[in-house]
């Protein structure tokens, strides 16, 4: 990339460039993918003649949200193969992403997973207007269709995710209760603490894909999470920590096996217990976490 203190091209790239990360990252549900979506972006931007542009923004959205839309539709095929259950890649994000309620919940495990059950159309549009408010002509170039059936899109995607989605208040000290439990159990092997946190239908979603063990359905109900965490934490070869951190917006727990990454577990709360636990064990997953700082959007 040229030097952006000399390139206007770049340094309205770079201006943006949270902003279209964190597009093509909740169209894709996929960090490296959307790395991947930026640099098509990026080439496709330095083309550009700039005195053509009108909205700089709104042209490099526009870009981003086809690219991602193209390889959403490849995705979705590589993931009618996929071993076991899929969970988004975990992304690293700031407290301040709190802030934002509309992105910090667009952003959450539990809104990804309902997400990935729209079409690859819907989930572009549904991302475009209700998390970022970009207005039907825009979106209407960016997925090939008219604004009205755009709109219509919008209406249809929205009650289907207001119907799913969770809802939930959870105030910081409960989150860092929680996982402070986790935590030490993890490094202790004592699992009363997390006994006391963790609600009766407790769920428990582990994605190892195909690489690492993990449970192929989701794990329902108070014993059989505790009986799959204790087989999980118990398998290390090594000194396992645990790091308090924050992954989409979720309190979540960093797993490390002698100072190296292992996995990523995230949790939801309601009302104070642990209702979701979001384990994520593919190691393809970890990677934009081990070189990542937190995505703040401010």
């Amino acid at each position: 990339m040229r030097d952006h203190t000399a390139d206007p091209a770049t340094d309205a790239f770079v201006a943006h460039r949270n902003l279209l990360f964190t597009v093509a990252y909740e169209i894709l549900g996929s960090a490296a993918d959307a790395e991947d979506v930026l640099q098509e972006t990026w080439l496709r931007w330095a083309e550009v003649d700039l005195e053509q542009v009108r909205d700089q923004r709104a042209y490099l959205v526009r870009v981003t949200s086809r690219r991602a839309l193209d390889r959403l539709r490849t995705l979705r095929r590589r993931k009618e193969t996929y071993v076991g259950p899929w969970l988004p890649e975990p992304l690293l994000t700031s407290p301040d992403v709190a802030e934002n309620v509309e992105l910090a919940e667009s952003l959450s495990m539990a809104v990804m997973l309902v997400l990935e059950t729209l079409s690859p159309t819907e989930r572009a549009v549904f991302v475009l207007r209700e998390v970022f408010d970009v207005d039907y002509d825009e979106i209407a170039e960016a997925v090939g269709k008219t604004p009205a059936t755009v709109r219509q899109i919008a209406h249809r995607s929205r009650k289907h995710v207001d119907a799913r989605r969770p809802r939930q208040v959870v105030s910081p000290r409960q989150a860092k209760a929680a996982i402070a439990s986790f935590q030490h159990a993890v490094e202790t092997g004592d699992l009363q603490g997390v006994l006391d946190v963790l609600a009766p239908d407790v769920v428990l979603i582990s994605d190892g894909g195909g690489v690492r063990s993990a449970a192929l359905r989701p794990v329902i109900g108070l014993t059989k999470v505790v009986r799959l965490l204790l087989a999980a934490l118990g398998d290390k070869e090594g000194t396992l920590t645990g790091e308090a951190t924050t992954v989409n917006g979720d309190p979540a727990l960093l797993l490390r096996v002698d100072g190296e990454i292992d996995s990523i577990m995230a949790i939801r709360l309601d009302d104070g217990l642990v209702t979701d636990i979001y384990f994520v064990r593919n190691p393809a997953k970890l990677t934009h976490i081990a070189a990542d700082t937190p995505l703040d959007l401010n």
